[in-house]
């Protein structure tokens, strides 16, 4: 659990207890105290000017419109310095404020109307009744109740500023941080019952009473057995201005008649006087009663001083609170725990005004939106980029297909003239092979023919040259020949022989002969 800063505002005093709890042992040890005075304060409500008055420890406020009361109490002048003195070598940011108040900062009413079983219901139930019967208009957030011995409720709210608020945000101002954490605000007189009743454990029909005597106040608790029975008004008497004790006599018996308590059969001291005088002076007063100190027997005080332990009782608020809160964090109880909403609002990280808190689902709204549609634009993306790189090797494939199909497509373009040209050779070859054996055929049979040039004159034209050496041999050649005519025929002499040179032509346009 975090360690607890509690500080009790009372009048011109502030009682401050640094507290720490382990988790483990559930053992509260007591680190720090500190008293401190501060500068002079009042609480000013002009009755003529304001139309408000204190009576009987109630708030009466008349002729003021709603949202205009205002109660200011505390100093104006809080020394803070003192408190960052008596607070000095600990580490403030991991530790809670626990602020605990009295009257006149917190105001108390008695609650008797018709309950609902919702909680928020029945403290609007309380709101109405306050401002319906004080004038005073009351958050929600600044009201909390508990239930007293006789099942009536008491219920405590805050108005206006926080004295002891602003004390630590003046001590966080200081220190050079916003603002340090304020879980809850607390009943002194509560937490001190609670404490008292935890500490005693009464018996179910006991009628106790806890006499706190501070400086300038005190204040007077009864008990109807461990349950909190009634508050007495806080009395304008303490140490500093106290003469005798008769006037506490009178007092509590004043509020005994007002709370409708018989007889006392416990009284428990503590605050600034604990002494032996007073403790025989109540026992003048009320002999059947039980008269004692209020003890801190199990509280681990290894760490103080002599001096702080035998002065032990002035810090009884705050450690009534500390442990309060603590037994609240356990489950143990419940008891008063206030927060203005200026408090939880400034405590956040983030600071949002409702407006911007009804906009929040719509932000969560858009943003899962967006996210959902990145999402799917990012699968849609992944899908495309892998049917792209599908697609790609397709392509290349098809490609190298088409440039096998375009190498395939040349062949057979080139086989077609390949082929035109094979048939027109192969017809070619024909046609000079007949003529070849036409023309071997005539030379074999005259063997006096020979042929030096074979040669194209024309497209079917055929020039043969050659010799023979009988002029009538190269009659019977030209005859043999379709279509073939003896150009020239020339005496020429060969070698030691004479010859004749011829030159002759022939038509081959009817090559190839049918067979």
């Amino acid at each position: 659990m975090k360690p607890l800063v509690c500080i009790y505002c009372e009048g011109n005093d502030t009682k401050v207890a640094v507290i720490t709890k382990d988790k483990n042992t559930d053992k509260i040890k007591l680190v720090r105290t500190a008293a401190i005075s501060v500068a002079s304060s009042s609480v000013e409500l002009e009755e003529a000017a304001t139309g408000i008055s204190l009576e009987g420890g109630s708030l009466n406020l008349e002729g003021i419109d709603e949202g205009e009361a205002s109660i200011e109490t505390g100093s104006d002048d809080l020394s803070v310095s003192e408190l960052q003195k008596a607070l000095s070598g600990l580490d403030l940011s991991k530790y809670q404020f626990l602020p605990t108040l009295t009257e006149p900062a917190i105001y108390y009413h008695l609650y008797e109307g018709s309950r609902s079983e919702k909680p928020n219901k029945l403290k609007e139930e309380i709101i109405e009744e306050i401002l319906e019967t004080k004038n005073v208009a009351v958050d929600r957030d600044n009201l909390d109740y508990i239930e007293l011995a006789d099942k009536s409720l008491l219920s405590v709210f805050l108005v206006g500023e926080v004295s002891c608020i602003n004390l630590v945000n003046s001590l966080a101002s200081l220190n050079h941080k916003r603002n340090y954490k304020i879980p809850t605000i607390k009943s002194s007189d509560i937490s001190l019952a609670y404490y008292v009743a935890k500490k005693k454990k009464f018996f179910p029909d006991d009628h106790s009473l806890v006499v706190y005597i501070g400086k300038e106040y005190s204040k007077l608790i009864f008990l109807q057995g461990r349950k909190l029975k009634h508050i007495g008004t806080t009395l304008d008497i303490g140490t500093a201005n106290l003469h005798t004790y008769d006037v506490y006599f009178s007092k509590i018996l004043l509020e005994m008649e007002n709370g409708g308590i018989p007889s006392l059969d416990n009284i428990i001291v503590c605050g600034e006087d604990d002494s032996e005088n007073l403790i025989l002076s109540f026992y003048g007063t009320f002999p059947e009663a039980n008269v004692s100190r209020l003890e801190f027997d199990e509280l681990d005080l290894s760490e103080l001083d002599d001096e702080t332990k035998e002065r032990l009782s002035i810090f009884s608020i705050p450690i009534a609170a500390a442990i309060d809160y603590y037994d609240e964090l356990e489950d143990l109880h419940k008891g008063i725990n206030i927060l203005p909403r200026y408090v939880r609002e400034e405590q956040k990280f983030f600071q949002f005004s409702w407006h911007s808190y009804a906009m929040l689902p719509l932000l969560f709204i858009v943003a899962f939106g967006v996210t959902q549609k990145i999402m799917q634009n990012n699968n849609h993306i992944s899908k495309l980029e892998t049917e792209i790189a599908e697609k790609t090797y397709l392509m290349r494939q098809n490609q190298q297909l088409l440039g096998k199909i375009a190498e395939l497509e040349s062949k057979i373009s080139s086989f077609d003239q390949t082929q035109a040209i094979l048939d027109s050779a192969a017809a070619g070859t024909d046609v000079w092979n007949q003529v070849l054996q036409d023309l071997a055929r005539v030379t074999a049979k005259r063997k006096s023919i020979w042929l030096t040039k074979l040669s194209r004159a024309g497209a079917d034209k055929i020039l043969a040259e050659g010799y023979s050496l009988s002029r009538f041999a190269l009659t019977d050649f030209a005859y043999s020949i379709d279509n073939a005519e003896l150009q020239s025929m020339f005496y020429e002499a060969l070698r030691e022989r004479s010859a004749y040179k011829f030159n002759l032509n022939f038509n081959i346009s009817t090559y190839p002969k049918e067979k």
